[in-house]
């Protein structure tokens, strides 16, 4: 493993395992996969509905706390609760602190819910602070309000779109991006790209292998979601090489040809009316 660190000096395992439109059993079973995988981040949120199932995993590892990075979202439905929102999702954890606290989307009043961590995280409660989904100028409002500065934004990157607008931007903080398409949503057409499959003859690897290390060259971290035992332990598999200055430079060639998702105001309107029971969840 490879690591981060963060703006506060709080190192952060640079891959993990993304849990995204997992159940309940799903999310329990792949993240006990990537314990044994000797993953050591696991990301999970509120609107998931497996924090409970991603709690259970932890503590069947038998895998010290303090050789873990477990990350959360908090859903802008509870943006306002206050303490509440943190002791929740702590609760449907099983956990007395997350490594890194994020909030979901940019809707609601994320000021609000920011304070809120802002004092988890003097508690101790919180190691570190993350945005999720937010565009650079909503970025520039939380940063210019708060008092403890995002360490991470969790946004679409990979190859195609590799964010480097943003990269800039960020970086004049020391704010880390995190992919959560890091493989391009799976897309095969990304995987053929003629660059990716010489590559990966070169170095023995697969083309989703060397996307991934492309993405850890970048300073990327980075949560690739799967259920399958085999590909979680492939997909950690990428730190036993390393991409040339000159292959990095043909890579890039690919950014800016695709992007998969777009946030519509009619969307990010809907998610405000979306407000599941999350004490429900298995």
């Amino acid at each position: 493993m490879e690591y981060l660190k963060l703006n506060n000096d709080v190192k952060m395992p640079v891959e993990g395992l993304g849990t995204f439109l997992m159940s309940p059993a799903e999310a329990e079973a792949a993240s006990l996969a990537a314990l044994e995988a000797d993953y050591e981040h696991i990301d999970t949120a509120n609107a998931y509905m497996n924090e409970k199932a991603v709690g259970r995993a932890i503590a069947k590892s038998g895998v010290a706390r303090d050789k873990l990075f477990i990350s959360t979202k908090l859903w802008p439905s509870v943006y306002e609760a206050g303490d509440a929102a943190i002791e929740g999702t702590l609760n449907r954890l099983g956990l007395d602190y997350v490594d890194m606290l994020i909030l979901h989307q940019p809707v609601g009043n994320y000021l609000a819910a920011w304070k809120t961590m802002e004092k988890a995280y003097k508690e101790g409660k919180v190691r570190a602070l993350g945005l999720s989904n937010f565009p650079q100028e909503k970025i520039a409002e939380v940063i210019d309000h708060a008092e403890v500065k995002p360490q991470l934004v969790t946004v679409e990157c990979h190859p195609y779109f590799a964010q480097s607008d943003l990269r800039e931007y960020l970086s004049q903080y020391g704010i880390v991006i995190e992919a959560w398409y890091p493989l391009g949503h799976g897309d095969k057409g990304l995987q053929e790209e003629p660059v990716f499959t010489k590559l990966a003859e070169k170095y023995g690897k697969t083309p989703a292998q060397v996307i991934l290390r492309w993405n850890v060259q970048m300073g990327t971290s980075i949560i690739p979601g799967s259920k399958n035992p085999a590909h979680i332990a492939d997909n950690a598999d990428i730190f036993d090489f390393e991409l040339t200055d000159e292959e990095m430079a043909e890579v890039a060639k690919l950014d800016g040809t695709k992007k998969y998702y777009e946030a519509t105001e009619e969307a990010l309107a809907g998610y405000l009316a979306i407000k599941p029971d999350f004490d429900a969840q298995e």
